[in-house]
This record gives C-alpha cells, sequence and structure tokens, in this order.
C-alpha cells in the first residue's frame, strides 16, 4: 500500500509541476518598499524609514481593520450584456485597473428558490474565461453568479503586463494596495447584488481568490456562506515557499527574509482576521490538496485548525491532488459537486 501510495504522489507532483511550468512568461522583478502606496491608504505613519513604516501600518491595518477595508459605495453600476461595470472605489495609477468588470449569471428558473446569489473569485493570472462553468453550474442549481475579475487581470491589466503582476509581486506595498482594492471591489459587488434584490448572499474563492474572499467575508456580514479552495494562514508563507511564486521570491530574497516579510504582509493574512470572522455565525466549506505545492498542506492545515477552535461553523474537505491538479479533470467535477451541493444546503 505505500508502494501504491508512493507512486501516486510521484505522479501528482510530476502533472503537478508540468502544469505549473507552462508559463513562460514569469519575470522576475526587483524588490520595492513600495513607499508611495503608503500614502494612499487611510493610516499614516511618520516612522523615518519605509520598513518601519510598513510595519507600522500593518498593525494599525490589523487593529483597525474595519477602517482599512471600508469604502464609499460605487454610484454608477450598469449592466451591459452579461457584464456588470463600476468605478473601483480604490482609485491606482493606472486607468485600466480602476473599472471593475464582473460577468453576471442568473439563477435558471427551473431550480430557483429565492433570492441567492454568491460571488466567485478567480485564482492568481485567471483568464476571463476560467471559472465561467463554474459559475455556469451554480446558475443552473438556481443560485445566480457573479464572477468578478480581480485587480490587474483580464481587462483590467495595465498594457505593459502579460501577467497580473502587479497584484503579488515584489513590490510589498503595492502587493497591499492591491489586496485592498480587491476586498473593496469584491464588497461592492454586493452592493449591486442587493440593489437587484439578492437578499441571501455567499461566496466562492480560489487560491488567492479565496484569501481575498476569507478578508472581504470577515469584513462583511452580508456574506453568509463561503467556500475557500486553498487556504494558507499567512500570505508570506505562501509567497515564499509556493512553486507558482518563485519568480517572487526571487526578487525578494537577496533584500529581506520571511522572518521580515511576514510582519510587513500581516494585513493580509487570514490568519490576523480569524476572530472577527468567527463572531458573524456563517457558514464555511474549506478545502486544501494533499500534494499541493503552491498552498502547502502544513499552512492549510494550521488555518482549519485555528478556525475550528474559534468555533467558526466549517466543513472541510482535503482532495487527493495539487493546486493546479485541482483545476484537472477527474478532481474539478468532484469539487464542482462538493461546492455546488454545499452552496444549495446552506443558502
Amino acid at each position: 500500500m505505500e508502494l501504491v501510495r508512493q507512486w501516486y504522489a510521484k505522479k501528482i507532483d510530476s502533472w503537478e509541476y508540468h502544469l505549473a511550468t507552462r508559463s513562460t512568461d514569469r519575470v522576475v522583478r526587483p524588490f520595492d518598499w513600495g513607499a508611495e502606496w503608503m500614502a494612499r491608504w487611510p493610516f499614516t505613519s511618520a516612522a523615518p524609514d519605509p520598513e518601519t513604516r510598513l510595519r507600522e501600518l500593518n498593525r494599525i491595518a490589523v487593529e483597525r481593520s474595519r477602517e482599512f477595508f471600508a469604502y464609499e459605495p460605487p454610484r454608477d453600476f450598469r449592466l451591459e450584456g452579461d457584464t456588470v461595470r463600476f468605478t473601483s472605489a480604490v482609485e491606482t495609477p493606472y486607468e485600466q485597473n480602476n473599472t471593475v468588470e464582473a460577468r453576471y449569471f442568473p439563477a435558471k428558473p427551473r431550480w430557483k428558490r429565492g433570492n441567492k446569489a454568491v460571488v466567485v473569485l478567480p485564482h492568481w493570472n485567471s483568464s476571463a474565461g476560467q471559472h465561467v462553468g463554474l459559475c455556469k453550474a451554480i446558475a443552473e442549481f438556481g443560485i445566480s453568479a457573479l464572477r468578478v475579475s480581480l485587480p490587474y487581470h483580464d481587462k483590467r491589466m495595465p498594457p505593459e503586463l502579460t501577467r497580473a503582476d502587479y497584484a503579488v509581486s515584489a513590490n510589498v506595498a503595492r502587493t497591499i494596495d492591491a489586496t485592498r482594492q480587491s476586498v473593496i471591489d469584491v464588497r461592492s459587488c454586493y452592493d449591486w447584488l442587493q440593489q437587484r434584490g439578492y437578499d441571501d448572499l455567499g461566496l466562492v474563492g480560489t487560491s488567492l481568490g479565496s484569501c481575498y474572499g476569507f478578508l472581504a467575508s470577515a469584513h462583511d456580514e452580508r456574506i453568509r456562506v463561503n467556500v475557500f479552495n486553498h487556504c494558507s494562514t499567512h500570505f508570506a508563507d505562501v509567497v515564499w515557499t509556493g512553486l507558482s511564486t518563485k519568480h517572487i521570491r526571487e526578487g525578494i530574497e537577496d533584500q529581506i527574509g520571511l522572518d521580515r516579510l511576514r510582519p510587513v504582509w500581516d494585513c493580509l493574512s487570514p490568519v490576523h482576521h480569524i476572530d472577527r470572522f468567527a463572531r458573524m455565525n456563517k457558514r464555511s466549506f474549506f478545502l486544501y490538496a494533499t500534494y499541493d505545492t503552491t498552498f502547502p498542506p502544513q499552512f492549510s492545515k494550521d488555518i482549519v485548525g485555528r478556525i475550528a477552535k474559534s468555533g467558526a461553523d466549517h466543513k472541510l474537505v482535503v482532495m487527493p491532488c495539487g493546486h493546479y491538479t485541482l483545476g484537472e479533470s477527474p478532481f474539478k467535477f468532484a469539487l464542482g459537486y462538493q461546492i455546488i451541493s454545499f452552496l444549495k444546503r446552506n443558502l
């Protein structure tokens, strides 16, 4: 039996590595504290050097996270065909990134019961067509879905990029700003859904979208039901150890180590928002993969253990695959069934 397990693990690892290395346009970008981005946040620090300033701002952002993720609801929602567009409440120097796009999949009337909807947050570097199949399946079973494009993705990507490098990068403060923007954009999507009459609301997040989704849900009581595909405690640990972020680590490690990176990305780490999340009486589905080399399982086990200790209502599913292979057959079909079943039971 042990030989079979080892053979299977080797096959999954090989498949995972093949899928993870198909992209040939990864760029090692230089490390930068991103001091100019800090001025855009609702807090200030008088610390003389950027690292100390970032540590201080992270401490404040964790302590006053409701204020950090606060926003003025957009006033220019418009539905054009099946696409919802609105101006992001967070303005960036990149014009393309300042307009949020989300594709709308209304529930099919055959199964529709009540005004139920979920916001779907895709993974990092997802294309516009990815996660559409999941959205269509959710809609088929009576729950409307709104697939939001993350900051610096799809049509929001600045012309100098071929990947969503500005969402997560060796620029520390810009990565924080992109995360804050994503959380606020997601919360804005619920404003639009409420305007459409939806009052039973959930969220489905995958990989980076799972991190963004956790932060959004921890700061928005309207989100009652959550699905988190891939999960971890510290944002920095995933970037430092993950297969898909090796090029980011290469841009960072000559300047600082993990011990210094973790506290300057504290406000992005779900581990610091668990208590707030647990107080809201949500129902949540957590998934991790046994052979994940992007979100290493030890980090997933850690946060699930903390969630259990907090008393939050949750379900855990562990899939016998890796990060990338979860999106391949047969695993994606098993996952889709799990997600839709959970949403149907709890929304």
